[in-house]
């Protein structure tokens, strides 16, 4: 594999198999030049979310950079405020003009059950997800996303939507690492031919001292976060990591001159529930 190399969505769409985060990258020069920085690595696939609120910045370096527009993958994210079918067109409109482009290849969901929604009725997340999805399936077939999904879903989120959709989602983005693998919900997605994306694929800094993930460092002479996002590739996931310096960004791009075993998988993925950060979707209080 490469930073080039692709998995291939339900829908046919190639989609690089590493995709570099913006979420915490402050806008304006901080998130520009971490996304130069990025694609002047070689990273392909950019990933942000309106309320990440550095759409603009993003789409300025994407801009400036000079690269093909067919050459790059682009996803932003829907954000809470906007789960109506109406206010979803709007929003992607929106977050369409800030990127300065005038399509997204990948468009999702970004929480399934917003607190807003849940303050009106606890069961009103179901009927709002099923007009919001309306309107992404509507801009899939007008072109404005290439691919659609959801991010943060779970399966009886995955199930409620099921039951209104024409148009399946294509990937479903959750927090994904050795220490939340969520094997249950992975398998669910997979089955149902969703590509598992991993945000947050380096924790939140409590895999950094293990020694499990450093005995591996040591083995294979590379940086933990290395390896952690060696992990997201072998078990089929598709990593986010995100950094706003040079030096990390570059590193995080050069996970492909090792392989870790089956062995070496099955004991990152005995590190579940070290680090107990996952938030419940239906619980998040914004």
């Amino acid at each position: 594999m490469s930073l080039t190399d692709t998995y291939t969505l339900n829908n046919g769409v190639k989609i690089p198999v590493i995709g570099f985060g913006t979420w915490q990258s402050a806008d304006g020069d901080v998130a520009y030049q971490a996304v130069k920085w990025a694609l002047e690595a070689g990273y392909r696939h950019i990933d942000t979310a309106a309320i990440y609120g550095n759409e603009q910045s993003v789409g300025r370096a994407i801009k400036d950079s000079g690269i093909a527009r067919e050459d790059l993958f682009i996803t932003t994210k829907l954000w809470n405020d906007s789960h109506s079918y109406d206010a979803t067109n709007k929003a992607l409109e929106t977050s369409l003009n800030k990127l300065g482009i005038d399509y997204v290849d990948l468009y999702l969901i970004h929480w399934p059950n917003p607190h807003d929604v849940r303050q009106k009725d606890e069961e009103a997340w179901e009927a709002a997800n099923a007009d919001t999805w309306r309107a992404f399936e509507a801009a899939y077939q007008a072109g404005k996303a290439k691919a659609i999904g959801v991010s943060n879903f779970q399966i009886h989120h995955l199930e409620a939507l099921a039951k209104t959709q024409k148009i399946a989602p294509m990937v479903n983005q959750n927090f994904l690492n050795p220490s939340d693998g969520q094997a249950e919900l992975v398998a669910y997605n997979t089955v149902h031919g969703m590509l598992n994306e991993a945000y947050s694929p380096l924790g939140t800094g409590k895999l950094i001292n293990l020694p499990q993930v450093n005995a591996l460092s040591e083995k294979y002479g590379k940086s933990v976060p290395q390896i952690l996002i060696r992990w997201s590739l072998e078990k089929g996931f598709l990593p986010l990591p995100k950094s706003t310096h040079k030096e990390f960004i570059e590193a995080n791009a050069n996970v492909f001159d090792f392989s870790l075993t089956t062995e070496e998988v099955d004991q990152l993925d005995k590190l579940s529930g070290v680090n107990d950060v996952h938030t419940d979707a239906d619980k998040i209080q914004f």
